[in-house]
C-alpha cells in the first residue's frame, strides 16, 4: 500500500446524476462509452491512503479506475458508506467516481465484521442503478466480500464477473493464530469465486499457484500485476529528497511505508534494526548513529490501529532504538517519492502480501528492496538484482540483508538502475489498464455469443443465512 494522498477531487453528498453532476456535459458527448462497476466494500478508493483499512487495495482500485477511463470506459466505483460526513459521489474524472453506498452503520466497521452487511450492499447498488438508469454488464470485484456483492449480482442480472482477491483467506490463515469467526465462510465463497467467476485476476504468478494447490483446480486466472503511477514514482535526486526532508548526506536511512498491522511485520523490522545497530558499534564502516529508521504511514495513535502502533512504540523503547528511529506518519502523494529516494533501502517484511505496491514504488523511484520471501513479493522483487529477498520473521537475516545494501554502496548503486527500470518496464497503471480492458472486451464478446458462461450452483446468498443461522 501507499500512505500518499490522491489529488482534489470534487465531491458532493447528494447523489449525482446525469444532470446534476459537474461533469454531466463532458459525460454525454461520448454516448458509446461502456459503464462498468468496480466494486471494493471496504477499501473506498477516495480514502485517504494510509489510515485504518486504507491501503494497498484502495489505491489499485482507484487507479485502474482512473485509467481505464482514459482507454474510453464509464468507470464506477462503489464502496460502502464508512462516516455520515463523507460525500455520497466523489468524481475523480469526467469520467471516473467513486460512490458510497449505505450499507450497515455509517461509521468505521473491522472488516471481520462487515459480512453481514453485504446483502444491503447489494440492494443499495441495485437502487442506485435503477435511480440513475444506467446498466453494469460487467463488475470487477475487489475482495472476497465484494466478490460475494459480485455472485449475488451475476445471480440476479446475469453480469460478467471478474474478480481480484488482494489477500486470500488459505494463504492468510496459515501465518495468524487468531482465526476469525468469519474464517470459513470467507474460504466457502472465496471457493465459489475461483469456479464461478468469469475471470480470476491474479497480480502474481505465486498468487496464481495459490488459488490452483489451495482453493481450487477449477477456474479460469489471467494474470495481470499490479501498477504504480510512474509519472509520480521516478528517480529523482537523491541529495535533492533528502535536502528537502532534512536528512543529512551521512545518515543510513532503512525506510517502511505501510499502515500499522501485525501482518505487516514492523517488529520484525524494529528488531533487525537493534541487531544491525549492535553490530555497527562492534566496529564497521558505518557510524551506528547514522543508522536512521524511518516509519512511514499509519494513522493517529488513537485510531483503530493505533494499538498496534503502540506496540512498536514499545519494542523502539525495549530497544533502546529513539536516537534511530522517527514515526512519520501519513505522508502525501506528492511528497512520498521524496521519502523513497531518500532512502538508501526499503524494508517489506509482511508474512504475506498478494502483490506488494510499496515494493514497486520504491523501485520505480531506483530504492533497492529488502522483502519477505512471500507471495507476490517474490514476483516484484528479483533477489540480489532489485533487492533481496529474506523469510519473514527472521530478525537476523533481515539484519544482514539490510546491512548489505548499507554497507556495498557500488552494488547498490546497480540496484537502483536496475530496480527503476524493471518498474517502468512491467508495472505502469497504464499497462495494467490495457489488460485489464482488453480482458474485459474480451469476455463482453463472449457474452453477445453466449459462451464462456458458468452456472451458479446455488445463491451466494445462502451464505449469509448460513452465517446468521449459526
Amino acid at each position: 500500500m501507499s500512505t500518499g494522498k490522491f489529488p482534489t477531487t470534487i465531491v458532493t453528498n447528494t447523489p449525482v446524476t446525469q444532470t446534476h453532476q459537474p461533469f454531466a456535459c463532458a459525460r454525454t458527448k461520448i454516448p458509446t462509452r461502456q459503464a462498468i462497476a468496480l466494486i471494493s466494500e471496504h477499501g473506498d478508493p477516495a480514502a485517504e491512503i494510509g489510515k485504518d483499512a486504507a491501503g494497498g487495495q484502495n489505491v489499485y482500485v482507484r487507479q485502474v479506475g482512473e485509467a481505464l477511463a482514459k482507454l474510453g470506459w464509464q468507470v464506477d466505483m462503489f464502496t460502502r458508506k464508512s462516516s455520515p460526513y463523507d460525500a455520497t459521489i466523489v468524481q475523480h474524472t469526467p469520467h471516473c467516481r467513486t460512490i458510497r453506498l449505505i450499507a450497515g452503520p455509517e461509521t468505521y466497521i473491522p472488516r471481520d465484521e462487515l459480512f453481514q452487511y453485504m446483502p444491503e450492499f447489494v440492494d443499495a447498488l441495485q437502487k442506485f442503478q435503477q435511480k440513475e438508469g444506467t446498466n453494469y454488464p460487467l463488475a470487477h470485484t475487489n475482495y472476497w466480500m465484494s466478490g460475494w456483492v459480485g455472485l449475488e449480482l451475476k445471480r440476479r442480472q446475469n453480469i460478467q464477473l471478474i474478480h481480484t482477491y488482494h489477500s486470500l483467506g488459505a494463504v492468510k490463515y496459515q501465518s495468524v493464530s487468531d482465526i476469525p469467526a468469519i474464517a470459513q465462510t470467507r474460504l466457502e465463497v472465496e471457493k465459489q469465486l475461483l469456479e464461478q467467476a468469469h475471470s480470476i485476476v491474479a497480480t502474481s504468478p505465486q498468487e496464481k499457484a495459490d488459488l490452483e494447490n489451495l482453493v481450487s483446480r477449477i477456474g479460469s486466472i489471467d494474470i495481470i500485476p499490479c501498477g504504480t503511477d510512474v509519472s509520480t514514482f521516478r528517480p529523482i535526486s537523491k541529495a535533492d529528497a533528502r535536502k528537502q526532508l532534512g536528512i543529512g548526506a551521512k545518515e543510513k536511512v532503512v525506510l517502511y511505508v505501510g499502515r500499522f498491522d501485525k501482518r505487516k511485520g514492523i517488529e520484525t523490522l524494529v528488531r533487525a534494526t537493534g541487531e544491525l545497530r549492535s553490530k555497527l558499534e562492534q566496529g564497521a564502516e558505518i557510524d551506528p548513529q547514522n543508522l536512521k529508521l524511518l516509519i512511514v504511514g499509519g494513522s493517529d495513535p488513537q485510531e483503530a490501529d493505533g494499538a498496534e502502533r503502540r506496540r512498536i512504540e514499545e519494542i523502539v523503547t525495549e530497544l533502546d532504538l529513539h536516537a534511530n528511529t522517527e514515526f512519520v506518519g501519513m505522508v502525501g502523494h506528492d511528497r512520498l517519492a521524496l521519502y523513497y529516494t531518500a532512502a538508501d533501502v526499503c524494508v517489506i517484511p509482511s508474512h504475506y502480501e498478494p502483490f506488494g505496491l510499496v515494493a514497486i514504488e520504491a523501485m520505480a523511484c531506483g530504492t533497492p528492496v529488502v522483502a519477505s520471501a512471500v507471495g507476490g513479493l517474490k514476483f516484484t522483487v528479483i533477489s540480489e538484482e532489485t533487492g533481496l529477498l529474506v523469510p519473514p520473521h527472521d530478525v537476523s537475516k533481515f539484519a544482514h540483508a539490510i546491512g548489505r545494501i548499507l554497507t556495498d554502496e557500488v552494488w547498490a548503486r546497480k540496484m537502483r538502475k536496475q530496480a527503476s527500470t524493471r518498474v517502468h518496464q512491467n508495472f505502469s497503471w497504464t499497462g495494467v489498464a490495457i489488460q485489464l480492458s482488453d480482458l474485459y472486451r474480451y469476455l463482453l464478446a463472449q457474452s453477445l455469443v453466449g459462451s464462456g458462461l458458468k452456472p451458479v450452483a446455488s445463491s451466494p446468498a445462502a451464505l449469509v443465512s448460513k452465517l446468521i443461522a449459526s
